[in-house]
């Protein structure tokens, strides 16, 4: 502000004023001797909105970040900012509109190659956006598990099906609904286990199959729960070796038979016998060996070699195991609800359009670093690194080192902000104001008057004896 205090032609003192708008800041300088003026901007005007604002607010949506937290650190910092408010004008007339478009085109690329492709094998599965039946929203996500792409995300509020249970199925249905309108040609779809979906697509005749991790991992809780009790404590030294049988079952196998025939022989396997009276899967595979641990062999007639026959060949794990994926799995999925919490964490409530712009920003961030290379040292050699996950109970695994993260989609949204929703909005608002938007939770009750509501609050404290 010194550079402002003296004229720059008489050096006589002038009258300064200054106006601040978010992060920008106006400067006007009048000389009272010689009648000069000067204004100055710190950052241009586009409009009547500045730039340096538009571009802050537009930085914050796409990067996944929250308004509030940054607020916090402007303020830490002492430093100028627009409010909430502006902050949200800026969502609705520029930066949503742009999600919504740009994941619009990138969705119409994807569609018409796997159009052209065919046989296309799918995976869904449905994200919450609170643990629990109290979900409000449900996002169910439809990848390409060729490529790792997310082809299709539909969010379904709770209000619409009648209760957060019947959510997965109704995002099913508008997910299949809608690629089948784009002519895309499933060859299957893999899923979890979840009962809705599979009467559905039972009923839909499309060809179907459960991932393996699901199973597995609720087969393991069973098999944990049985070592558990009485006369049972050798499951314990079995659990692993099963849930490898798992993987194995489903892996490699051409018909539901074939993975049967691999499944049953694990009940002769523990009891140290290896060949089987099934002819899709006469012997074990493995090389013979003697054992370090014959004790942990199950012997007929035993409390725990009942129990697990009883497990594996109940009409349930027999119905699932010829049902496993023998190919591609749901894990890259999985990846990318943990992706969606970068962008729209469940201890935060949005609007339904912001929802929704959050799972695209997910879906496009995922889709460009989906399948980033391993990394590699100088010497090019792969990288790995080493975790401890708390389901390993001590033991660690070793993963791969990916390459860096790009952000490609920022600039590009960035720009399409700037230079062209900001010049000509109506297009892209149109479209987002045709889109169908639920009523809110609380549209089914009536709302009271806040001054009656208010003068009959009475704390709990205060009410006196019963």
């Amino acid at each position: 502000m010194e550079l402002f205090q003296k004229c720059g032609l008489c050096t006589r003192p002038c009258d300064v004023r200054t106006q601040r708008l978010g992060t920008f800041l106006s400067v006007k300088q009048e000389c009272t001797n010689c009648e000069r003026t000067r204004h100055w901007n710190s950052q241009p005007v586009l409009g009547s909105t500045p730039a340096g604002n538009l571009q802050l607010s537009s930085a914050v949506y796409i990067s996944g970040a929250s308004f509030i937290q940054i607020e916090k650190v402007f303020n830490a910092m002492n430093l100028q900012l627009f409010c909430y408010e502006t902050f949200r004008r800026h969502a609705r007339a520029f930066i949503e509109p742009a999600i919504l478009h740009h994941w619009k085109v990138m969705q119409d690329t994807t569609l018409e190659r796997l159009t052209q492709e065919g046989n296309v094998i799918l995976g869904g599965d449905m994200r919450a956006d609170s643990p629990g039946h109290s979900a409000k929203y449900g996002s169910y996500t439809m990848m390409d598990l060729r490529t790792n792409t997310i082809v299709d995300i539909q969010l379904v509020q709770s209000n619409e099906v009648g209760g957060s249970s019947y959510m997965e199925k109704e995002g099913l249905i508008r997910s299949l609904n809608f690629l089948e309108a784009c002519g895309i040609d499933i060859d299957c779809i893999i899923t979890d286990r979840h009962p809705q979906v599979q009467k559905y697509l039972r009923e839909s005749n499309v060809n179907h199959y459960y991932d393996v991790w699901h199973f597995a991992k609720g087969f393991s809780k069973k098999l944990e729960a049985i070592s558990k009790q009485r006369d049972c404590e050798k499951m314990k030294k079995w659990i692993r070796g099963i849930n490898n049988h798992v993987y194995f079952t489903a892996l490699g196998t051409t018909s539901g038979e074939e993975r049967l025939a691999k499944w049953t022989a694990m009940l002769n396997h523990v009891q140290d016998i290896h060949t089987h009276e099934d002819p899709l899967y006469p012997a074990c595979e493995h090389a013979a060996r003697q054992t370090r641990d014959p004790t942990k062999y199950l012997h007929p007639e035993t409390v725990v070699l009942s129990k697990l026959d009883k497990l594996m060949n109940s009409t349930r794990t027999l119905n699932d195991v010829a049902k496993l994926s023998p190919h591609l799995q749901t894990s890259s999925l999985e990846a990318f609800h943990a992706v969606i919490l970068r962008f729209a964490p469940k201890n935060v409530v949005f609007p339904y359009i912001g929802m929704l712009c959050r799972l695209y920003l997910a879906a496009i961030h995922f889709n460009e670093n989906a399948n980033r290379p391993q990394a590699q040292t100088a010497d090019g050699e792969p990288l790995f690194k080493i975790s401890f996950p708390k389901s390993k109970k001590g033991e660690c695994t070793v993963k791969r080192q990916k390459t860096p993260p790009t952000f490609g989609y920022v600039d590009v949204l960035m720009d399409l902000i700037l230079e062209k929703v900001f010049v000509n909005p109506a297009p892209y608002t149109d479209a987002m104001k045709a889109m169908r938007v639920p009523e809110d939770l609380s549209a089914q009750f009536n709302r009271p008057d806040k001054e009656e509501v208010i003068g009959s609050f009475l704390s709990r404290f205060t009410r006196g004896g019963v």
